[in-house]
């Protein structure tokens, strides 16, 4: 299933100047960073091991701009950014939810200096309400520093110790932590309640205490971001 996808528009290898243009996508940030937000980390994480030192440290005063709403002077990261796609390739990068987990695909037909300019600029037209969180997610990626999958989408999120949990964990954070833990989603449990439920459920995935041992670390480490999510939001 398509969860966001973004076209980049870039100069082709051989061309003398060096040009970035966005085309069509598809990036919900509600509630942020939404499978968009994800999908904008995930092109920057896999991209950002290969600037130079000094386009890293360009890249984060980039990132303060667009978060101000500043304008941005041209050229940014060597590239200049432009409206015209015309004689420009194109790369897709698309998020895509398969059964409970997500999944990056994400193309590097360009120079990584614009798929990265791509998704940096994309984050800024998000909406005033909703650009902090997605421009913080694209800082998180720049400091990934690993494979480009399921761990990616927890570390983008801002989840810790996770590996694989659902796409709902990431657009519904706190139905999916209400959902672990056993209560109704129309339900707004006690401080107390999510501690004892929390406590039963993770002695009782335990296996020491009968649990079953292939799973049982993510579970446990599902339990523990679901409790922290509740008690954070109350």
């Amino acid at each position: 299933m398509l969860l966001a996808e973004l076209e980049i528009w870039h100069s082709r290898p051989i061309a003398p100047t060096r040009r970035v243009a966005l085309g069509e996508g598809l990036l919900p940030v509600d509630p942020p960073p939404g499978f968009g937000g994800l999908l904008l980390g995930g092109i920057v994480a896999a991209s950002v091991e290969q600037l130079e030192p000094d386009l890293v440290a360009e890249l984060g005063r980039l990132l303060d701009d667009l978060a101000a709403g500043r304008r941005i002077p041209q050229p940014r990261l060597r590239h200049r950014f432009q409206v015209d796609r015309i004689g420009l390739a194109r790369s897709r990068h698309r998020l895509l939810g398969h059964g409970d987990s997500v999944e990056f695909d994400v193309e590097d037909r360009g120079a990584p200096a614009a798929q990265v300019l791509g998704a940096a600029y994309s984050a800024g037209a998000v909406d005033a309400a909703h650009r902090p969180v997605v421009i913080e997610t694209l800082r998180r990626a720049v400091r990934w520093r690993g494979p480009v999958g399921p761990s990616l989408a927890a570390h983008l999120a801002g989840a810790t110790g996770a590996r694989s949990w659902s796409a709902g964990a990431f657009v519904h954070p706190r139905r999916w932590a209400l959902t672990v833990l056993g209560f109704n989603d129309a339900t707004t449990p006690e401080r107390g309640e999510v501690q004892r439920r929390f406590r039963a459920l993770v002695r009782s995935a335990h296996p020491d205490h009968g649990g079953a041992s292939e799973g049982a670390a993510q579970r446990i480490s599902e339990l523990s971001e679901a409790r922290r999510i509740l008690l954070a939001a109350g």
